[in-house]
């Protein structure tokens, strides 16, 4: 086991990263240990925070889109784990969630002869003990065939193209971006299944925010809406409570006015 073989997976609310208070990671998890159960317990996570969206197809039927092919974006993960620079210390596989990308960090600039202008056609392994181990959970491929993959399953999916990069020669970043205009388009038409066009568009700025994040997450809190908004929690809270009682749009759930877990649903 590498004291440095670590992946460390965060959620931000919104497409930045921010800082102090307006710190917005909404989940934020660390996996050590073997490399095949690190990488089996990210996966696990992962999975469980991508959203999936429904559409009304062309024959009539709702269809079912994941955020990002889960080819596209496991396969970035392994490739993080397997070709990353372990002499590198101090730093670790890193994978972040906005919105509207999805970006996975692995230390260490590419290895050897591969660049970014010829990692689709190039071979090379720069740890090939890890890369046999974690081939015998069917996981490991060649990296260019893994890229091309990746590039395909993407285009598929009718997403752009993965965007490799090298910040500051230290680390190759993989970033894939989902489609969020299409998923707010979706998600508009969603709540006008649940509210009318009229509701909808006599909220406010706030309003609407939280509404859509309970529709999107199943569910709101005070802090979630507040850290999205970048207001207080005292506005949050009164925005919320002003859609449970005048507007009826969501409904409270909690034990008392002062219950830590208390959130809200749409009814």
């Amino acid at each position: 086991m590498l004291p440095q073989a670590r992946v460390r997976v965060l959620r931000y609310d919104g497409v930045k990263m921010k800082t102090g208070e307006h710190l917005n990671i909404t989940k934020e998890r660390s996996f050590h240990g073997p490399l095949p159960k690190v990488i089996q317990d990210a996966y696990t996570l992962i999975s469980s925070m991508l959203r999936e969206f429904q559409f009304l197809g062309p024959d009539g039927k709702f269809q079912t889109v994941p955020e990002y092919p889960e080819f596209a974006w496991f396969e970035g993960l392994v490739n993080a784990v397997t070709h990353r620079d372990y002499a590198f210390r101090g730093d670790y596989v890193r994978v972040s969630m906005f919105d509207d990308r999805l970006e996975i960090v692995s230390p260490g600039a590419l290895p050897n002869i591969v660049t970014i202008d010829n990692m689709r056609t190039t071979r090379y392994s720069r740890n090939p003990r890890i890369a046999r181990t974690l081939s015998e959970f069917g996981w490991v491929r060649e990296l260019n065939e893994g890229v091309q993959r990746i590039y395909t399953e993407m285009q598929n999916s009718l997403l752009n193209d993965p965007v490799y990069s090298e910040p500051g020669k230290v680390k190759v970043q993989l970033t894939l971006e989902n489609n969020i205009v299409a998923r707010t388009i979706r998600r508009s038409e969603a709540l006008e299944d649940r509210a009318s066009p009229e509701v909808i568009s006599s909220l406010s700025e706030y309003e609407l925010a939280a509404v859509r994040l309970a529709f999107a997450n199943g569910k709101v809190t005070a802090r979630e809406l507040a850290a999205h908004i970048e207001r207080d929690r005292r506005t949050a809270s009164r925005v919320l409570s002003k859609l449970t009682k005048d507007d009826e749009l969501l409904e409270w759930h909690g034990s008392s006015p002062n219950d830590p877990k208390q959130f809200y649903t749409m009814k």
